[in-house]
């Protein structure tokens, strides 16, 4: 049996007086009100050192702790799924994944992942690292980010893959649309990204306590109102590329957390306008570089085609 998952908080003065299950709700984009009232229930949450019912008031300096129980055992079942594999050997299985695809199962989303897909295709061959919820993923993309991601068929294979993402020497580039031109050809965004102390829900720039987090992007195309940009990532935060561009004022097109609340202008697109376009790595056995690249999608180009004839 896993162990709890902890967590902990001390409250900051501006959020005294809130209840501790609106606080818990908004700490995580995974933990929905419900689940947190359930932890609450079941005597998961304490203040200062003492179990709390859901309606607490915090206190400034509150000392606030969750144990999360480990998950129970779900039957993820296998799901047959047309996947567009970019690669497969005995080791590692590269998928260009479409936009509205959750990789894996998680709260609202116990089938039609990847994972599903994944278990039906390769059978008993992924790598059980990640456990049942997680077999063979060693990273993830948004669900409405579309794009190349791989999965490891054994254990010595993720934990090969899963080092090299730790070392930054895993390949990752994007292609993004994003709002306004930019003026630069080239840049580099060094800014540390951390949870959004105004919502808990969202990740923001966060100089002081946020995680070190660099983005490289080069311009590909202008257009009126928008650019064409590939960016690499040097670190993986998550929605990295969605709060560097927006912390440099070009947010991306369609995105629903972080975009313009009224955007104007022709580029429209259902979820962010983000494609994880170029893969590399070192293959876990043999050590020899790869890298695989994958169109835009349907939709992405449409876009930057229309866009093209507004110049």
């Amino acid at each position: 049996m896993s162990a709890f998952e902890l967590f902990d908080w001390v409250i900051e003065p501006e959020l005294e007086g809130e209840r501790i299950d609106k606080f818990l709700a908004e700490a995580s984009a995974d933990w929905s009100r419900s689940q947190v009232q359930k932890w609450i229930k079941d005597g998961h949450v304490e203040a200062n050192g003492q179990i709390v019912k859901g309606n607490y008031r915090l206190t400034a300096d509150d000392e606030i702790s969750l144990k999360i129980p480990p998950p129970k055992e779900l039957n993820v079942s296998p799901e047959p799924m047309d996947l567009d594999i970019a690669y497969e050997d005995g080791d590692v299985i590269v998928i260009n994944k479409p936009r509205g695809l959750v990789v894996h199962p998680g709260a609202g989303h116990y089938t039609a992942t990847l994972v599903n897909g994944l278990l039906y295709h390769c059978k008993d061959s992924l790598s059980g690292i990640n456990g049942v919820m997680r077999p063979g993923i060693v990273h993830r993309i948004d669900k409405d980010t579309s794009g190349l991601i791989m999965a490891a068929k054994n254990d010595k294979a993720h934990l090969s893959l899963a080092e090299q993402l730790k070392n930054h020497s895993v390949t990752r580039k994007y292609m993004a649309l994003v709002h306004g031109v930019i003026s630069h050809q080239t840049g580099t965004i060094e800014a540390a990204i951390g949870r959004d102390p105004k919502n808990r829900q969202q990740m923001a720039i966060v100089p002081a306590t946020g995680k070190h987090a660099v983005t490289h992007f080069v311009v590909v195309e202008r257009f009126a109102e928008y650019s064409l940009v590939e960016l690499k990532l040097e670190t993986g935060r998550t929605h990295q590329i969605r709060v560097h561009m927006k912390y440099i004022g070009h947010p991306l097109v369609g995105d629903p957390k972080y975009g313009p609340t009224k955007p104007k202008g022709p580029a429209h697109l259902d979820g962010q306008a983000l494609h994880a376009a170029v893969l590399g790595f070192s293959h876990p056995s043999t050590g020899e570089y790869m890298e695989f690249s994958a169109p835009l999608p349907n939709d992405m180009e449409q876009v930057v085609q229309q866009l093209r004839h507004i110049l």
